[in-house]
């Protein structure tokens, strides 16, 4: 059985939700559009029992999972919104000067 990653114990409360609102997404929408879980299973490459725990909201199942399971449903926009540009897109290099105090022990390293 591969390691777990995740803690539930240590995982943030909102991230925590937000994989259990997710999996709850996945379950409700698999069964609306009247998919088998064999069915999804086999589009997404994965195994049962990676889908029961992905719709139990899972910590240890992977992010590509629960994005990939949104994706074939159709909600993955309504379900993780598109990042506005400023998050990510490059910005101008701007070097950050590190403070006397913050070299001293970069050189005690």
């Amino acid at each position: 059985m591969p390691k777990k990653f995740l803690n539930i114990d240590t995982l943030p409360t909102l991230v925590h939700e937000r994989l259990i609102t997710w999996g709850r997404c996945v379950h409700t929408q698999r069964l609306r559009q009247r998919i088998t879980a064999a069915d999804l299973c086999g589009r997404m490459s994965i195994s049962e029992a990676t889908l029961r725990r992905l719709e139990k909201g899972d910590p240890g199942t992977g992010a590509g999972a629960y994005l990939t399971a949104l994706l074939i449903l159709g909600v993955a926009d309504e379900a993780t919104p598109p990042l506005t540009p400023s998050l990510w897109a490059d910005i101008p290099q701007h070097r950050v000067k590190l403070s006397r105090l913050e070299r001293r022990s970069d050189d005690d390293i």
